[in-house]
Formats: structure tokens, C-alpha cells, sequence
């Protein structure tokens, strides 16, 4: 066996183990630190648009061991076709995490000089000081899917 030939079978690994190592997780798009801005979106007053809502399960946090009276942890689908809006919203009370399962959304982001565009794959969690809208701007219907905490139970804020 050559040396260059026993060279390559013991460096290959290694090199596959580091670039293992070395992936970033997959993130939701973020808004960049230089265009964080308070207040650099204004609230729109846009209906919802082309926007399907359902919630497949919700739990009573109060009757839970973490006794978190008056909340509920809530799983949701939302389906935003072509061009649909989901409206402006805030989470100073209601916590979520968004998971985009298919498709491609814009948010337009209450702290963010620019639109923050979301992939499928992207997480993105929703807590105090997040207002915002949602697009779809794209041809392809958006799936996103919804894990919130909900303090009153008439809030249908998407």
C-alpha cells in the first residue's frame, strides 16, 4: 500500500468528522444587527388574507404540574396561500415558536428596517417585544406550524 494511499484513509475521516462538527444549526432568517431598529415598522391594519388556521391540540397549563393558571400551550397549522397575509400581531403575551414546513414568507417585523424572509426548515421564536405581519409574496402556498402560549382564550391572533 502506498503512503499517499494509508494517508488518505486516515485523513478523510477525520476531515468528514470536523466538517460534522463545524455545520451550523438551521435558523430562521434574523434580522440583521445593523438594521435592528425600535419602532421601524409601523402596525398595518391588514385583514387576513388567503389564511387557513387550525389548531390541532391545546393543553390547560393550569391543570399541568407547572400550574401556569390561566394559559394554554397551543399547537396550530397555518396554511397562507399565494399572496395571503397573516396580520399585524404582537407576542409581548403569547409566546410562540413558528416552524415554516413549506414555502417561503416575508415578515415584516416591528424592530427591523428590512423584511425578514423565512425558508422552509426556519424556526423562529416569537417572545416579548415582537410586532409583526406576515406575506407570502412567493407562487408556492406557505405551511407554518404554530407551538404558542395563550393567556386569553378569545385572543385569535395568528
Amino acid at each position: 500500500m502506498s503512503t499517499s494511499h494509508t494517508l488518505s484513509r486516515l485523513i478523510w475521516p477525520g476531515l468528514a468528522i470536523v466538517g460534522a462538527l463545524s455545520a451550523q444549526p438551521v435558523f430562521a432568517g434574523e434580522c440583521p444587527a445593523d438594521k435592528i431598529k425600535p419602532n421601524a415598522q409601523q402596525m398595518v391594519d391588514y385583514k387576513p388574507v388567503g389564511v387557513t388556521d387550525v389548531t390541532l391540540g391545546a393543553i390547560d397549563l393550569g391543570k399541568q404540574p407547572a400550574h401556569l393558571e390561566g394559559r394554554e400551550l397551543r399547537f396550530r397549522k397555518l396554511t397562507i396561500a399565494p399572496g395571503g397575509i397573516v396580520p399585524w400581531h404582537s407576542h409581548d403575551d403569547r409566546p410562540a415558536l413558528i416552524f415554516v414546513q413549506q414555502g417561503e414568507i416575508v415578515e415584516y417585523a416591528s424592530n427591523c428596517v428590512d423584511p425578514i424572509v423565512h425558508k422552509t426548515g426556519d424556526l423562529r421564536p416569537e417572545v416579548f417585544g415582537t410586532s409583526h405581519w406576515w406575506k407570502n409574496l412567493g407562487k408556492e402556498t406557505v405551511v407554518l406550524y404554530v407551538g404558542d402560549v395563550r393567556k386569553d382564550p378569545h385572543d385569535h391572533n395568528m
